[in-house]
């Protein structure tokens, strides 16, 4: 991933100044103004060294759109992070901005329990030309080609413009057509004007500002626009005026009809379209319409992130080789950026080396040939994704493998030539003592793979020569002479003992020794005399070889027996003897046939040390070597799970051991090792066990002395600051003396803690300390003090920290419970006492624990006799401290005492009384009151907290006697029993006359009048059915159902009933015969009323049959 620019620099303008505030470390400018056609970028960092976690960053427009789901060739996202100073760049590109770009934006990053934002807003200016451009340029795409600037739509128009002579038209504001147009004509309207970024100019047209204009329609209209995420539903409610109304709803300005997809609902005044599964297809301008008036909205539907389900494997090759980077997504059709270091690859560059291929999921990068400057690390990015993989390119090095044997032959057989390289795509040429070979019927020369072949049939004595093979694009040649065996009759006795002559050139190495490269082919040509012609035994140790045919065989012709082996074996090495025999003697040759071949793959290849970027592997040599001594050794590598190894190594390693390199940390991978010898390479080792290169953690921090006595030590440390994926298993603590080397383990076990005390300890000695992390990697350097620590207990005075609330007065109610921990410190540990009003406490009654820095004082539940006054003494040896508590329990008080009436006078009456007798051991904060009549005795509260011992009841009913209690309260409550007045009050009645004021009875005669009408319906013949009115009038109305005019009588099909005015007509399983025009009349003696409906009787249809 690049490392983008500090700041974001749009075209033509400096950045910004940022203030560092919350989680970012930097933030994009606050305003920043782009021209139209030109690129901005926007730079946010966000220094992780405090964070638990990775933190994540969304870009957003306005308040609710995630531009995540926007990203491809308009809009780019990317996300790099530096490890040495923990720091998350990350940026956002907007590629040609338009004016549609302009607004509100947010970008907004959170990690775990952390949360930090930051707004930024974008204006867009067109750019400044020498003729005053059109508004509608801005809504023609940049990339659309021939589309570009003037559309040229049909030759009908081009017809049109010839025969009409130009002249000047007035300008037209397409804003205000499109303004006063109907969605269905925005195409035609694009179409006239040249106008093809209709969605954007409608979104530009959105955010004009417009008067307000009063629904007459709608109470309550769509949100001005809606965002989903793809595949969910979603639901647009809008509510109208009139819930009988119907609305339509239309999508780009076409109606869309009710589906599966598209549901419409009426519930009373709201009307709902919910769009099920949406889809990107569902992206669009919708609106609700009600007669001439409309609300409109707009639905953005987001894509899920794309996530990588495939990483990118890391690549060896040579100059010249294809490389295919190869990634998997989790959607079709993704966007995948692809970036080699800093640089973004794509379709358009320059070069043409690179090649992008897209199949289903799957997206790879192809360099058709690799060259060193391709040397380096490669990305693929997604929205919701990233993976890289290494690209090492090493210089071409050709390595024989088999070189070129010397011949011997005799005229008219065959000479074959054969050489093997490393490489098999190289070619080259035959040359003859420096002149190139050319073939010809006779001459043939062959590539196939690795080998290289020149076979000469028929030969002649011309063709003996130095024969040279020298691959193209390599200083590199091999060389081997044919030599041309001319046979020479001359007179011989009959009487001629046998005679073996063998040829010490070709493929023999030394003397009776012939190698042959396993799987080639061995033919041994021996010239033999005699008088007579002499019989030929050839034998492999003590069994004589008498097959003519198969693979090892004999071939005998005059004067020549021939030793055949096809397709040389191991078993086939060994000493062959030659035995020819004639009356007149015998001749013997012992031959030793040597099987060269590749070696076995080597054996244990196992990882033994593993580090940050390296792991150290090790292996034993071939059991066999090929009969050829080893050469050295090829190592390849690869991430589990994947199937693509990487090689290490082009020139052969001759060492056992070798230290891996350039590996990520965290990730799990095998090696296999190739033995190389002078025949060629090995079959691969059985692969190792997975390894995962793994770094030890950084040093502990903060190392601290917490504590020391006479024989302990008490350490503080903080967790490293690198642990890595290997994690933190524990810590191990060690010591040793000052001036000594050997240092002691503390702990048996690891310790997981971050603190521990050493134990055992000598007195007065001085004690270096160390602490070391250690995980699955091994032990971490050591953090160590800067000073020894003599062990020796300090002498420190005791002191009593008193908690702060128990400074004052420490109240608690009866039955609670008292837990005090009273803090100290002191050296040595000090001897602490418990003293209640100058007495030691009863620790039967109330129990007491002392540690090293506290005491403890629990009382499990509080009784009164608790009360009092609590000492705490501290004593090291004749130094001591005091600390004194004041403990109050408490409980609801008695009743008041006393109470009385002591005047009544109107309708007032005055109490007194005296304070309870046992006030519940503190303070009485004040009375409640209450009265209660004689005759009902329910009583009702008058005063609450009333701090005074006397009160006076006001308001009371004349003629009435009555009677008061009251109850005490204080910090626990009121008193469980109310204190009820020793005599009552009585309110005499004065003479008063109650004046009357004649009452007259309202008229409440009414004409009937329908409130609500009967409304046509449309029912099913079959399914019961009732029609619905609602009258008023006074006297109550007689009410007359008729049926096209006429009455309905006691026909038992119909139900008549009126309730509280609501008048209903419930028909029976209607028929067709029950259609027609039903009324409700209402008489009474004031007037009459009438309404009336249509019912509809349909008949079902089967679907099945439709």
């Amino acid at each position: 991933m690049p490392v983008p620019a500090p700041a974001a620099k749009p075209e033509g303008e400096e950045p910004g100044s940022t203030e560092l505030t919350g989680l970012f470390l930097e933030k994009p400018p606050d305003n920043v103004v782009a021209v139209s056609g030109t690129d901005v970028t926007f730079i946010a960092k966000v220094d992780s060294t405090t964070l638990t976690r990775k933190p994540t960053m969304k870009w957003l427009k306005g308040k609710w759109l995630d531009l995540g789901s926007k990203a491809g060739k308009h809009m780019q996202f990317k996300e790099t992070y530096d490890r040495n100073t923990k720091i998350y760049t990350y940026e956002m590109k907007i590629i040609k901005v338009v004016p549609g770009d302009a607004g509100g934006y947010r970008c907004e990053v959170t990690a775990k329990d952390k949360c930090d934002s930051s707004t930024f807003e974008i204006s867009v200016e067109a750019a400044q030309q020498a003729e005053q451009t059109d508004i509608l340029s801005a809504f023609k795409r940049a990339d659309a080609g021939e589309d570009e600037g003037d559309l040229d739509f049909s030759a009908l128009l081009k017809a049109a413009k010839k025969k009409k002579p130009e002249k000047e038209e007035p300008e037209i504001d397409v804003w205000e057509l499109l303004k006063n147009a109907h969605p269905s004509e925005y195409e035609k309207i694009a179409f006239k004007y040249g106008i093809t970024d209709l969605r954007g100019m409608l979104k530009r047209l959105k955010k004009m500002k417009v008067e307000p204009k009063h629904s007459e329609a709608f109470l309550k209209r769509l949100d001005s626009c809606y965002s989903v995420d793809k595949g969910k539903k979603i639901v647009l409610k809008c509510e109208v005026i009139d819930p009988n109304v119907q609305v339509k709803w239309l999508k780009n300005g076409q109606e869309i009809k009710p589906s599966a997809k598209y549901v419409m609902e009426a519930n009373g005044n709201i009307r709902t379209l919910t769009i099920n599964k949406a889809s990107l297809a569902d992206d669009a301008a919708y609106e609700c319409v009600v007669g001439e008036d409309k609300c409109f909205t707009e639905v953005f539907v987001k894509e899920p992130p794309v996530t990588i389900t495939k990483l990118m494997d890391d690549y060896h090759v040579v100059v010249g080789e294809r490389v295919e980077f190869e990634v998997e997504v989790s959607e079709e059709g993704a966007h995948v950026m692809w970036f080699f270091e800093d640089i973004e690859l794509h379709k358009d560059m320059e070069t043409t080396k690179y090649r992008f291929k897209k199949d289903g999921k799957k997206h790879t990068l192809i360099i058709l040939e690799a060259t060193l400057d391709d040397i380096g690390m490669y990305h693929a990015w997604t929205n919701g994704g990233h993976t890289k993989g290494e690209l090492e390119v090493e210089e071409k090095q050709l390595e024989v493998l088999q070189d070129i044997a010397d011949l011997t032959v005799k005229a008219t057989e065959q000479a074959v030539f054969k050489c093997e390289v490393s490489d098999d795509k190289v070619t080259g040429k035959w040359f003859k003592d420096g002149v190139e070979v050319l073939p010809s019927e006779r001459i043939k020369m062959t590539h196939i793979g690795r080998f290289h072949r020149l076979v000469i049939d028929d030969v002649k004595p011309e063709d003996a020569g130095d024969y040279t093979f020298v691959p193209d694009g390599y200083a590199l040649s091999l060389s081997a002479k044919l030599n041309f065996l001319e046979i020479k009759i001359d007179y011989v006795p009959r009487q001629d003992p046998p005679k073996i002559h063998l040829d010490t050139t070709g493929n023999m190495v030394s003397q009776n020794t012939i190698i042959v490269v396993a799987g080639n082919k061995l033919r041994l040509d021996v010239e033999i005399t005699g008088e007579p012609a002499p019989t030929v035994v050839w034998s492999k140790g003590e069994k004589p070889i008498t097959e003519s045919e198969g693979r090892v065989r004999v071939e005998s012709r005059k004067d020549l027996s021939c030793f055949v082996i096809e397709g040389a074996e191991r078993e086939d090495e060994g000493n062959y003897t030659i035995c020819v025999t004639n009356p007149a003697g015998e001749d013997k040759a012992v031959l030793f046939v040597k099987i060269v071949d590749v070696p076995d793959p080597p054996e244990h290849v196992k990882c033994t040390s593993v580090g940050e970027d390296c792991a150290t592997i090790t292996w034993e040599a071939p059991k066999f070597d090929g009969g050829a001594p080893l050469k050295g050794y090829l190592m390849e590598r690869k991430k589990k799970g994947s199937s693509r190894w990487t090689k290490l190594n082009f020139d052969v390693y001759d060492s056992t051991t070798y230290e891996a390199k350039r590996m990520i940390e965290g990730v799990l991978y095998e090696m296999r090792v190739f033995a190389v010898n002078s025949i060629g390479m090995s079959q691969p080792s059985l692969s190792s066990k997975p390894f995962m290169p793994i770094a030890p953690t950084s040093e502990p921090t903060r190392l601290s002395v917490h504590d020391v006595t006479d024989s302990t030590c008490s350490l503080k440390w903080l967790a490293p600051e690198k642990i890595g994926a290997g994690g933190l298993d524990g810590y191990i603590i060690e010591y040793c003396k000052d001036g000594d080397t050997e240092w002691v383990v503390a702990n048996k076990d690891l310790c997981e803690r971050q603190w521990y005390v050493v134990r055992d300890l000598p007195v007065g000695e001085k004690i270096n300390f160390r602490v070391v992390a250690v995980n699955v990697a091994g032990r971490s350097p050591p953090a160590m003090l800067t000073q020894p620590v003599t062990i020796r207990e300090i002498m420190e005075h005791p002191k009593i920290r008193l908690p702060r609330e128990l400074r004052t007065k420490y109240i608690r109610k009866v039955g609670e419970k008292i837990n005090l921990t009273i803090p100290f410190q002191g050296k040595p540990r000090p001897v602490a006492t418990w003293y209640k009003d100058g007495k030691p406490i009863d620790e039967k009654i109330i129990n007491v624990r002392n540690s090293n820095v506290d005491s403890i004082l629990f009382i499990r539940s509080a009784e009164r006799e608790h009360s009092g006054k609590y000492e705490l003494v501290l004593k090291i040896e004749n130094m001591e401290d005091r600390a004194t508590i004041e403990i109050r329990i408490v409980e609801k008080p008695g009743p008041p005492v006393n109470v009385r009436v002591t005047d009544i006078w109107g309708f007032n009456a005055a109490l007194e009384w005296e304070p309870p007798k046992d006030d519940g051991n503190c303070e009485i904060t004040g009375y409640t009151i209450q009265k209660a009549d004689m005759k009902t005795k329910e009583w009702f509260t008058v005063y609450e907290h009333n701090r005074r011992q006397n009160c006076t009841v006001s308001d009371l009913i004349m003629g009435n006697e009555y009677m008061f209690r009251i109850y005490s309260e204080n910090f626990c409550g009121l008193s469980e029993e109310p204190r009820q007045s020793k005599n009552t009050a009585k309110i005499a009645k004065t003479g008063l006359v109650q004046k009357q004021t004649p009452y007259k009875e309202m008229d409440m005669s009414c004409v009937p009048k329908f409130t609500q009408p009967l409304v046509n319906r449309s029912v099913v013949a079959g399914y019961s059915t009732a029609i619905s009115c609602a009258v008023r009038g006074f006297p109550r109305p007689k009410i007359i159902w008729m049926k096209n005019k006429m009455i309905i009588g006691e026909d038992p099909k119909y139900l008549m009933t009126n309730n509280q005015g609501v008048l209903t007509l419930n028909i029976r399983k209607p028929s067709t015969f029950d259609g027609g025009k039903y009324s409700c009349m209402a008489v009474n003696d004031l007037g009459t009323d009438e309404v009336e409906c249509k019912l509809e009787i349909r008949i079902a249809t089967d679907p099945d049959k439709k």
